[in-house]
């Protein structure tokens, strides 16, 4: 999706304040003022303005979680900063056993929240468009959208309530089928139209089952980047469901829609029929913990690492080639998924000789999905699946 009007004036008008003093901000790049708040280093991040993707060659391999500080950044507008102590979650429809109307909410706040049963979980959480940039540098189909590599993921331990143990305390319609749940980020706007804040429905199965309200990821609390004070997890899920800055649920006898589940996050393009559904379960997925284009010492032997990961279940094994897919070996386990975590895995590539190789990772599932060599092309670049070729090089 285009970067918002809104978020553009006022990123102009912070960089030409910049400019005028001739100052840079330190620890980040320029691009993602005022977008997102955190720091931005060049050495862990890629800045794309109002998101931001992990860099793979940052990531320690004895780490099996994401730190916040390192997480992928995914914005519609900008991120906002919001005051728990005066922040309070509006429940609200006709899909609560005594409904309610939205001038009329149940009002949580996160005292209230926090009095229920703790849960912690851990996740790996993605965007629906990683791996977009492979659509256009490996399968020569451009799409629109952020130009993400394989960075847009993560794996965090999130702690807060169990969003059926929120329901049961308000009382639910055993008759509801859909929760919309509605950010308090800005109104997104492109092309000349106001499509109002980020909201996304879901199944009322989903939030019975293991959805969560999060307000602490790896131990701390939020990043205002990542949802302070309050978020959505829905696991395995597209990352555009799990809404940062939860501000309302509305509960319904009907199924609820919004643009981000009609226009955007459904596979359009000519192999998806017109009525093709929103997007839910992610795919699976592996990356190599390098730079692209790495250089590897000749005479040396190399432990290579990465991991891999899927929306439907655990992976259970990782083939691993360097010659451009010529010819496949079992990748090491060296540590199996967390509730819906990833997979770590290495291989131990004995004294390659010099020369330009291509790196290959095919992860299979417990569901028996296995990356395929090609994804089919969809316009907005959703759900790049097909195994990576990585290039390195050995000199």
């Amino acid at each position: 999706m285009d970067t918002s009007r809104r978020t553009l004036l006022r990123t102009a008008a912070v960089l030409g304040g910049i400019a005028a003093t001739g100052l840079a901000p330190l620890g980040r790049a320029i691009a993602g003022a005022p977008a997102i708040l955190k720091g931005l280093p060049a050495s862990w991040f890629v800045d794309y303005g109002t998101n931001a993707e992990m860099k793979w060659e940052s990531v320690r391999p004895g780490d099996y979680l994401t730190r916040q500080s390192h997480l992928f950044v995914r914005n519609h507008t900008a991120t906002p900063t919001i005051d728990a102590s005066s922040y309070a979650l509006k429940v609200y429809g006709d899909g609560l056993s005594t409904a309610r109307t939205a001038d009329a909410p149940v009002v949580l706040t996160l005292k209230d929240l926090k009095k229920l049963p703790r849960t912690k979980l851990v996740t790996t959480h993605e965007c629906t468009g990683n791996g977009r940039s492979f659509f256009s540098a490996q399968q020569g189909t451009p799409a629109s959208g952020t130009a993400w590599t394989l960075g847009a993921v993560g794996t965090v331990e999130w702690e807060g309530v169990r969003l059926r143990d929120v329901l049961k305390r308000i009382g639910i319609n055993p008759a509801a089928v859909s929760i919309q749940a509605t950010g308090l980020d800005a109104p997104y706007s492109t092309g000349g139209v106001d499509y109002g804040p980020v909201r996304r429905p879901f199944p009322v199965s989903k939030a019975l089952d293991d959805a969560l309200l999060a307000w602490s990821a790896n131990g701390a609390a939020l990043l205002p980047d990542h949802g302070y004070p309050l978020r959505l997890v829905l696991p395995g899920w597209v990352g555009i469901a799990s809404i940062k800055w939860l501000g309302s649920l509305e509960v319904s006898l009907t199924e609820l829609t919004s643009p981000w589940n009609t226009k955007w996050y459904r596979m359009t393009g000519p192999s998806y029929p017109a009525d093709s559904p929103p997007l839910t379960v992610n795919p699976v997925r592996s990356a190599w913990e390098l730079p692209w284009g790495a250089g590897l010492d000749v005479g040396h032997d190399h432990l290579l690492t990465g991991r891999s990961w899927s929306g439907a279940g655990p992976v259970v094994k990782v083939d691993v080639s360097v010659d451009g897919g010529a010819t496949w070996t079992r990748a090491r386990i060296e540590r199996r998924p967390k509730q819906h975590g990833w997979t770590q895995w290495s291989y131990s590539w004995n004294r390659p000789r010099a020369g330009q190789y291509v790196l290959m990772a095919r992860a299979t599932d417990s569901k028996g999905r296995v990356q395929p060599l090609e994804t089919p092309f969809n316009d907005n670049g959703y759900f790049f699946d097909a195994v990576v070729k990585h290039p390195v090089t050995v000199v």
